[in-house]
């Protein structure tokens, strides 16, 4: 094992434990020349605060109002439960590939080209429209203290983006580490101080006393039945939607064998602790009949549940400490948006499926040219100078909360392909360097959970809350849907792929990009000794 044997992997070399030979650091990185800049505390980082933003903090303030508290707890849950099986299928096929443009690479390898294809440019199209929307939502906190134009600050905040590019992968890893810590830290200090407020401990100027479940029984834990619950699962995609960017930092992981698997064991407690329990306190500690929910869409920070409960707690000071961790989440957010969408158009450019400029990378391992149209796609913040801005904003985000479950559901898919590539090639699964905890039957049920919340989704669209069928609801909601088909019909005329929907298990590329591991003889031993697959996930995962 003191030896090392040269591996060619993208044009890297790599020793035996598959890492980097220090010999060989001034040779172009891999994926096409992105560097391997981000560390463990980096993907760990974005594996549990990346995306905890706006969704969250202020769009959760919707679904409390259209389904009550019961309804946001379950709803939270399973889009929680889908992505905890999803993340664990990603972490597999990112461990043994960790190649630029992840997710919808692995489609196109396991599922079907055209399929990848519509994958990748929803994915990019997501974030491309994301970002203005988040520099708008920063924007719209400063006014939480002051009024003042909102184009200043979208100004402010584009400035500060165009400078977190300069120090590529690497500022993007430090930037969410810090504020990722910031956003760990106020969700924590949240829980704890709801605990307090439900159990009577603060004195506001109306004292509440003792809560516990009030608010669950008197407006209720659900509101407008069934219809109400299904209108839970766009925001929670919303809210949760870039939990899957660690898969896609694994290109630039300094070591994805031993960071990723950590990274993805880290989003159970991200589920579990800031999404489902800091729900859970806010509608201990809120009514969900309160008028200011009525505004909590879009980015208006005001109507955040999160701070509409401070303010009800009477605490003086705390909401604007919590409004400006919401500005610091909504720029992280916004930060994650360009890496997010320059990474994948790099990719599908590389892979013939976009225009070839957008495949430059720069010395210092930046797609110059991705960057630079994402940053265009911010300028579209501006529009909210114009009166009819939001119905623009609507619009736009409409291509992003549905295509979340269409990702996560490609991803599950992919991984149910592969393993089954795997097999028939002759492989087992020993052979892999890092297996998902919950094996291929997570990714069944993930892929099934997503499906249904697709489903479910559609029926609110059809059918909206408060109002009779219109094509204009519906298309507010499912845009998306119609998008992924016309991209993926298009693929398949363009490039004359007349084969079927699935690449033959047979026909399965499992090795390019494949990153070649030696496993230890302790590992080795331990392996013999593995209990249940149950058993073994619960351990490793919680």
């Amino acid at each position: 094992m003191d030896t090392k044997e040269k591996v060619p992997l993208d044009d890297v070399t790599y020793d035996s434990n598959g890492s980097r030979d220090a010999d060989f650091e001034a040779e172009p990185p891999a994926d096409g020349g992105l560097h391997r800049n981000l560390k463990g505390r980096h993907m760990q980082m974005i594996a549990i605060g990346g995306s905890i933003g706006a969704g969250l903090f202020v769009g959760s303030g919707e679904s409390f109002n259209n389904g009550g508290p019961g309804s946001v707890l379950i709803g939270f849950m399973i889009v929680g439960a889908l992505l905890l099986f999803t993340v664990q299928a990603l972490g597999e096929l990112a461990v043994l590939y960790p190649v630029n443009g992840a997710f919808f690479t692995y489609g196109c390898r396991f599922i079907d080209e055209a399929w990848g294809f519509a994958m990748g440019w929803d994915y990019a199209l997501g974030w491309l429209t994301v970002l203005p929307f988040e520099i708008t939502a920063a924007g719209i906190t400063i006014s939480f203290w002051k009024e003042i134009n909102i184009g200043v600050w979208i100004a402010v905040f584009l400035f500060l983006l165009c400078v977190v590019q300069f120090f590529g992968v690497r500022g993007y890893g430090e930037v969410e580490f810090a504020l990722g810590t910031i956003k760990v830290a106020a969700v924590i200090g949240f829980i704890i101080f709801a605990i307090v407020v439900d159990c009577g401990g603060v004195h506001s100027k109306v004292n509440r006393g003792y809560l516990g479940a009030h608010y669950w029984h008197d407006p209720g834990a659900f509101k407008n039945g069934f219809k109400g619950f299904c209108s839970v699962f766009v925001n929670a995609a919303f809210a949760f939607g870039g939990t899957e960017l660690v898969g896609l930092a694994a290109a630039e992981a300094a070591d994805p064998r031993k960071s990723l698997p950590t990274a993805t064991k880290q989003v159970f407690w991200r589920i579990t602790g800031f999404y489902v329990i800091s729900l859970f306190m806010v509608g201990l500690i809120l009514p969900s009949n309160d008028p200011d929910l009525l505004g909590s869409s879009g980015a208006n920070t005001k109507a955040s549940p999160f701070v509409l409960a401070i303010q009800m707690a009477g605490v003086s000071g705390l909401p604007s400490v919590f409004n400006a961790v919401i500005t610091i989440s909504v720029l992280s957010v916004a930060n994650s948006c360009t890496f997010g969408s320059t990474r994948t158009m790099q990719a599908l450019a590389a892979r013939g499926m976009g225009p070839k400029f957008l495949m430059y990378i720069d010395s210092k391992g930046r797609p110059l040219w991705c960057v630079v149209i994402q940053l265009i796609f911010g300028l579209l913040a501006f529009v909210n100078e114009a009166t009819a801005g939001s119905t623009f904003f609507t619009w736009l985000l409409s291509l992003s909360g549905l295509s979340y479950f269409f990702v996560w559901g490609s991803i599950c898919l992919s991984h149910i392909r592969f393993r089954r590539g795997w097999m028939v090639q002759g492989h087992t699964l020993d052979e892999l360097p890092f297996q998902a905890q919950f094996g291929v039957i997570g990714s069944y049920i993930g892929f099934f959970l997503n499906v249904i919340a697709l489903i479910a989704t559609f029926y609110v669209s059809v059918w909206p809350l408060g109002t009779s069928p219109n094509a204009t609801d519906f298309f507010q909601e499912y845009l998306a849907a119609p998008i992924v088909i016309a991209l993926y019909i298009f693929w398949k005329v363009y490039s004359r792929n007349k084969g079927g929907f699935f690449v033959r298990a047979h026909q399965m590329d499992l090795l390019t990009g494949m990153r070649t591991f030696d496993l230890d003889p302790l590992e080795d031993a331990a392996a013999g000794r593995r209990k249940s697959v149950f058993v073994r996930a619960v351990r490793n995962v919680v």
